[in-house]
């Protein structure tokens, strides 16, 4: 038996189906909007914040192979790097300088260095240093790590401690 509605109740169920859909669209696409800027919006929290700060702190910008040393919002020290591959791509977001070694081996997948110089870890395996067997400095080659000039690694290593906020970005 066909059931029969009165037609404010068939348009009362257009307009609930339709609003639910609106609003199924409406939340996924804001909920990926948030999703995608989370990690921009983190570091550029950070970055506002540490400029507020008299602290040391690095920025890494991996677009321009950059790497400036702060204190606070005032520049003390700049300098090309070489950050990861495409393949082996540079870690970005927040981090701290974790520990470090004047000298060291690295080594993985296909590379075995050693005597690395001026070594500042900040991600596990992943860290700032010394890069004394190219000078592409500029350009992304590495395997994740950031590399600089040893005598920019140096410095950095004297002016840098365990704890030193590390930012990097796209």
């Amino acid at each position: 038996m066909k059931k029969l509605y009165p037609n404010w109740v068939r348009h009362f169920k257009i307009l609930i189906t339709g609003t639910a859909l609106s609003l199924s669209v409406f939340t996924t696409t804001r909920t990926s909007e948030v999703w995608a800027n989370t990690k921009d919006q983190v570091i550029a929290q950070k970055i506002q914040t540490l400029q507020q700060s008299d602290q040391r702190w690095i920025q890494i910008d991996l677009s321009k192979q950059r790497l400036i040393a702060w204190e606070g919002d005032t520049v003390v020290y700049g300098s090309a790097i070489s950050s990861g591959k495409k393949a082996t791509p540079t870690l970005v977001g927040t981090f701290t300088i974790q520990s470090k070694f004047k000298t060291t081996r690295m080594q993985g997948e296909n590379y075995n260095v050693p005597n690395v110089p001026y070594v500042m870890f900040y991600q596990g395996n992943y860290g700032i240093h010394g890069a004394y067997w190219h000078k592409r400095f500029g350009t992304p080659v590495s395997h994740g790590c950031v590399n600089l000039a040893p005598k920019h690694a140096k410095w950095l290593f004297e002016w840098a401690s365990v704890g030193t906020p590390v930012v990097i970005q796209k």
